[in-house]
């Protein structure tokens, strides 16, 4: 499907009619494959991935269904870009393709389609390029399971080297949490490098994190990791803060330097910063107190879209190991899809995407009004946008976000009006994050219920901002200032999209006596 304007691809629809392809991956064998007519939504353990690049190899095929569960068996079909994987169940499958529904993977610049085949198992022959496709098989999947059973340790010891962005303790329990339960962590900087060391639950976690990750960026050219097993058997914590947690003891207090939690070690659990997929295993550890709800709703059980950059940001080589999508170095424009055209202004994705990053310029297509185009100040800042806002409920809509082939979003000519679809928004004085190292930096969460809001003047009273939040119609639930400074507090609005909209419409909102609310997405809740 093509927009004129730009001719910038958008997702394909998926075609319900059958198509032909061959059963051997050079398509010459005269035996053909019969196409997935049943379309993508009638779950199958059998992967149809389709626009894969002309050079991809099978190990790279094989490591997006990874994360996800065991590998059972592939099909490759390279004269179509197709391929088929066949995972170990059901579940795995439906974790697998509702992830990827949300993060598009990205290999070598493209973007890559997933859905469920109407096949319900793989059979395949024994021509040359299966027997290929058996021995990457084998070899992936025994150093998946082999390696796991000798790890030294289920402590490792992680240094992030070039740290240009501040990494958090959350950030890391993000990223970790893929590969199985983690169950206590500290960080702390030695010899002026930011360190940590994290303990799994099991050492077979401990060896699958150690193998994909240690080397990877967190963002795209810096905040590398640099992993080994530690010489500890065992972490012992005795707070729950930003420098340490213990996920088995939440009872354990915040300590005496840092400001008390309402629920020690809660911090990190507000909905969407800690995802329960692709791993399964990663929410079963921890006791109660933690739940894990996704950031929105899902037909995937145990899945939580809206990935927080730390994750989705992962810079790796190629076509990722994890299959997250990656943003190529100076790509700064995002293609946004899927908007509602009655009620999207450029004003509104402006402010949206300003909680990631800077953005420069936004342009509403104008043939084409469900999708725009907004740059932003530089490629980390796309990432950032990307990952937190892909599939989040914008005016009752997912958003569908891609990285765009575009440079740069072009300005009208001028003469040339366009209904005011096109701002430019460069010298902005509503820009997060102009001054280098600006705190804000340590403070982009993603979207959730509860707001954050500063800069409130003395005079205005809880309920002026309860009424102020519910004259848009939406539902606050909880509000409350903080203790030490009122010029903050949070309220917790109805639901994520509430939420979402009510930023919108009230930062930079006068509040008169020369103060103009400034409003966050937060990750504690009331």
């Amino acid at each position: 499907m093509q927009f004129q304007r730009g001719s910038e691809e958008l997702f394909p629809s998926v075609s319900s009619a059958p198509y032909i392809m061959s059963t051997t991956a050079n398509g010459n064998d005269s035996k053909k494959f019969k196409g997935d007519i049943r379309g993508p939504g009638v779950p199958s353990r059998v992967i149809h991935i389709r626009k894969l690049p002309t050079d991809i190899s099978e190990a790279e095929v094989i490591s997006l269904g990874l994360p996800f569960g065991d590998v059972t068996n592939l099909l490759m079909l390279k004269a179509k870009n197709q391929a088929f994987l066949e995972m170990n169940s059901e579940e795995a499958a439906q974790n697998m393709v509702g992830y990827y529904s949300t993060l598009v993977p990205i290999i070598r610049h493209h973007p890559v389609y997933i859905q469920f085949s109407n096949h319900k198992e793989l059979k395949t022959d024994n021509s040359p390029n299966q027997e290929r496709a058996q021995a990457a098989l084998r070899a992936l999947t025994s150093s998946h399971v082999d390696g796991v059973v000798v790890a030294p340790s289920t402590v490792l010891r992680v240094v992030v080297e070039n740290l240009i962005y501040p990494v958090t303790l959350d950030a890391l329990c993000q990223i970790f949490s893929k590969f199985g339960t983690v169950l206590r962590i500290i960080v702390f900087t030695k010899n002026s490098q930011f360190q940590a060391l994290l303990q799994y639950a099991e050492g077979a976690s401990a060896q699958s994190a150690k193998l994909s990750l240690d080397g990877q960026n967190i963002y795209n050219g810096c905040c590398t990791l640099r992993i080994s097993f530690s010489k500890l058997t065992s972490l012992n914590v005795k707070y729950n803060n930003e420098k340490s947690r213990d996920f088995t003891r939440p009872d354990l207090p915040s300590g005496d330097s840092q400001p008390t939690m309402e629920h020690p070690g809660m911090s990190a659990f507000t909905p969407g910063i800690i995802s329960a997929g692709p791993y399964g295993g990663a929410a079963h550890g921890f006791p109660p107190a933690f739940t894990l709800q996704p950031t929105m709703s899902s037909h995937y059980p145990g899945l939580v879209p809206g990935m927080p950059g730390g994750l989705a940001a992962l810079s790796l080589p190629g076509a990722s190991r994890l299959g997250f999508p990656h943003i190529s170095a100076g790509v700064s424009v995002l293609l946004v899809s899927n908007l509602n055209p009655e009620r999207v202004t450029p004003h509104c994705l402006f402010i949206l995407f300003g909680v990631y990053g800077d953005v420069m310029r936004v342009k509403i297509l104008f043939n084409k009004k469900e999708n725009a185009l907004v740059q932003m100040s530089d490629c980390t800042q796309a990432q950032l946008a990307m990952s937190h806002l892909s599939g989040q409920q914008l005016h009752g809509k997912p958003l569908r976000i891609t990285p765009s082939k575009h440079t740069s979003v072009q300005l009208p000519r001028e003469g040339h009006e366009d209904q005011g679809l096109t701002k430019d928004y460069s010298n902005s004085p509503l820009h997060r994050f102009k001054k280098p190292g600006s705190k804000n930096y340590s403070n982009i969460f993603p979207p959730s219920a509860t707001l954050h809001l500063s800069n409130i003047p003395p005079s205005v009273v809880e309920d002026d901002l309860k009424m102020l939040f519910s004259t848009s119609g939406a539902m606050v639930k909880a509000f409350k200032f903080f203790q030490k400074d009122h010029k903050m507090a949070l309220i917790q609005m109805g639901s994520v999209e509430e939420a979402i909209e009510s930023l919108i419409e009230f930062h930079n909102h006068d509040l008169g006596e020369n103060h103009h609310l400034r409003v966050s997405f937060s990750k504690s809740s009331i």
